[in-house]
């Protein structure tokens, strides 16, 4: 699930007919530890500014937001090693900074009417958050990941236990009796683990431990919802560390990501026939978009993957949007259209999903969407 808290916030600004700034920064250090976007920065925003004409309002706008934004970049946290910028000072003195663990991969300076949010958006799809429960019989860390970085960790520690060598009843009992112990603790693990999946939004889980003894435990007790998160287990042991423990778990993630991916496309286009619930292709998709039909949109993570005809995606707009011929997205400018793709399904969709298999919607033109509804002929007129 895209997080869609600031990405409604940028999909929300309005054309003014000012420039609008949006900047994409790989901030990871190099091999002598120093950042290499400052360059590329300033060399954007001079030449940028000589778009504009002199004393005009547009150069005004734009020369305040280059101001600020050099200032900013004085303060980027030392860990961020990526950054995304949004300004546009003739529009209320908007302005607002991100700050990532991972980074973008290039270097990106737009100007457009509005927020360029395409990138921004395949980021925070592409690094979803999970959890890795490591356990034993008596002590637990949960952990959630993105990235690598832990952005929430819980310890458990419950009465330890020790097997010991008794006959006949009483050894009956013990072993009862531990086994009580075993499953509290499992009973514990999983009420935290219920209460951070909720909190952090987690959609992928991973257990943790010894496989035999203490992973069926923790999936005797999992919840209907908390099992369908399960990614799968792997051994560790309780004092793993975590840069260790990321290792082991990161390429299982990845994997699974893969395999959903292909499984989306796959019923995709087991829906796509007139009565189906799927749609391929920009305008298709933009047409059900603007009818608030879609459930999940798919695009290709490669935005040189994304086609259309310029001609039949300007109809759709300006079928939606009659009147306002003003604010319609440019039809020869690709990055805009992805852009409308993204902010109408940020209004209205439950998800956004970028399939980092560029064969898996080529021959689509790297776009589709998974349908609520169709569109009766009723509902047409």
């Amino acid at each position: 699930m895209i997080q869609k808290g600031l990405l409604k916030k940028l999909a929300e600004v309005e054309a003014s007919g000012l420039p609008f700034i949006s900047v994409y920064l790989n901030a990871q250090p190099d091999e002598h530890g120093k950042d290499n976007f400052d360059a590329f920065l300033r060399k954007q925003l001079s030449e940028q500014a000589d778009n504009f004409e002199e004393d005009s309002v547009e150069l005004e706008s734009f020369e305040r937001d280059a101001e600020r934004i050099r200032e900013f970049i004085k303060d980027i946290r030392p860990s961020a090693n990526g950054v995304a910028i949004f300004a546009c000072a003739g529009a209320d003195d908007f302005f607002q900074t991100i700050q990532f663990d991972v980074p973008f991969e290039n270097n990106r300076f737009f100007v457009f009417d509005r927020p360029h949010l395409f990138p921004l958006a395949r980021l925070m799809a592409q690094n979803p958050k999970y959890a890795v429960v490591l356990a034993d019989t008596n002590s637990a860390r949960i952990l959630a990941f993105q990235r690598g970085r832990v952005l929430e960790k819980e310890e458990i520690e419950n009465t330890k236990t020790n097997r010991t060598e008794v006959g006949g009843w009483s050894q009956m009992r013990y072993q009862r009796h531990i086994d009580n112990y075993h499953m509290h603790h499992a009973k514990e693990v999983i009420e935290e683990l219920d209460k951070i999946v909720r909190d952090e939004d987690i959609k992928q889980i991973i257990l943790a431990g010894n496989e035999e003894v203490v992973i069926p435990i923790l999936r005797e007790n999992l919840t209907k919802e908390l099992e369908g998160k399960i990614v799968g287990t792997v051994r560790a042991d309780i004092d793993e560390p975590e840069k260790e423990l990321f290792e082991k778990v990161e390429q299982m993630i990845h994997e699974d990501n893969t395999l959903k991916d292909k499984e989306k496309i796959d019923n995709l286009f087991e829906q796509n026939y007139d009565e189906g619930l799927g749609v391929t292709g920009v305008e298709k998709t933009l047409e059900a978009l603007a009818n608030g039909q879609v459930q999940e949109l798919y695009l290709s993570a490669n935005f040189n993957d994304i086609e259309f005809s310029e001609k039949k995606v300007k109809k759709v707009l300006k079928a939606y949007a009659p009147g306002e011929d003003g604010e319609m997205p440019n039809v020869k400018e690709p990055r805009e259209i992805a852009d409308e793709l993204v902010r109408r399904a940020i209004e209205s969709a439950d998800d956004i999903r970028f399939i980092e298999d560029g064969n898996l919607l080529e021959k689509v033109g790297g776009v589709g969407a998974l349908l609520r509804y169709r569109m009766t002929a009723n509902q047409n007129t």
